[in-house]
C-alpha cells in the first residue's frame, strides 16, 4: 500500500510556533519596531488565512508564482524560526519507521511553500526527509493534480492512502484506488466545511496518527486485500 502524509498539521504541529517564529523574525530585522508581539498576532492572523479551503482551492488548482512578501530575508528567517521551533505529533518519524516494516511504500506528499524549495529544506531539518521513499511537492512545478498522477505513473493502482489534516483537498481530485484519510488537528479543522466532506468518499477521519494502521485494516478488509504476512 502507498501512504502518502502531508507535513503541516499532519505529521508536524508547526502552527501552534507561528506567532513565536514571528516575533523572533521581527527582532532580528527590526529590533527598533515596538509592538512586537502586537505585529505578531496579525501576521499569525494574515498567515493562518491562507489555510482557508477558499484560497487553498485557488493555491493548489494551478501552478503559483512566489509572491513578493516571501521574497524578503523576514520572510526566510521567519520559516528558518518556524522549522526549528516545529515538532512532531504523535512520535510521527516511529510511525514513518513502523510502516515501512510493514512492508508499506511512505512518501511525503505536501504543498511547497511561498519560498522555493522551503519545503525540502523544512524535511531536512526536521529530520524527515531521508524517512520516506518519496517525496513529492506540489503546488510550484507541479500542481496537485499533476502530482496525483505522479503517484499513478510511479506506483501503478496501488491503493493509495492519502493522509492531510486539509480535506477540502480531497474534493474532486484522486481515483477509485485512492483512500482519504483526514487527520483531524485543532488548528486547521475549523476550516473543514460539512459539504464538502459530504463529496468526499471513503473518507477515513483519524485523531490520532497511529490509527492509521485501523484505517489500513478496515481498507484491506473493505476490498478484500489479503495479508500476505
Amino acid at each position: 500500500m502507498i501512504i502518502g502524509f502531508d507535513y503541516d498539521g499532519t505529521l508536524v504541529d508547526s502552527y501552534s510556533v507561528i506567532e513565536e517564529a514571528f516575533i523572533h523574525a521581527l527582532e532580528k530585522h527590526y529590533s527598533w519596531l515596538p509592538f512586537k508581539g502586537l505585529w505578531a498576532k496579525i501576521l499569525t492572523r494574515i498567515e493562518l488565512y491562507f489555510e482557508r479551503p477558499k484560497f487553498g482551492k485557488k493555491r493548489h488548482k494551478g501552478k503559483i508564482s512566489q509572491p513578493f512578501f516571501f521574497k524578503l530575508k523576514f520572510s526566510r528567517t521567519w520559516f528558518d524560526e518556524r522549522a526549528k521551533l516545529t515538532k512532531p505529533i504523535d512520535d510521527s518519524k516511529e510511525l514513518i519507521r513502523k510502516l515501512k516494516e510493514e512492508g508499506h511504500v511512505v512518501i511525503s506528499f505536501s504543498a511547497e511553500d511561498f519560498i522555493d524549495g522551503m519545503k525540502e529544506y523544512r524535511l531536512r531539518l526536521n529530520g524527515f526527509y531521508d524517512l520516506f521513499d518519496d517525496v513529492i511537492i506540489f503546488g510550484r512545478e507541479v500542481t496537485l493534480s499533476e502530482a496525483l498522477c505522479l503517484v499513478r505513473e510511479k506506483y501503478g493502482d496501488e491503493i493509495f492512502l492519502w493522509v492531510d489534516d486539509k480535506p477540502w483537498r480531497f474534493v474532486g481530485r484522486g481515483d477509485e484506488n485512492t483512500e482519504y484519510v483526514w487527520y483531524y488537528f485543532p488548528i486547521t479543522s475549523k476550516y473543514a466545511e460539512e459539504k464538502a466532506l459530504e463529496q468526499i468518499p471513503r473518507l477515513h477521519i483519524i485523531r490520532d496518527l497511529w490509527s492509521i494502521f485501523d484505517v489500513i485494516k478496515n481498507v484491506e478488509s473493505s476490498r478484500g486485500i489479503i495479508d500476505k504476512a
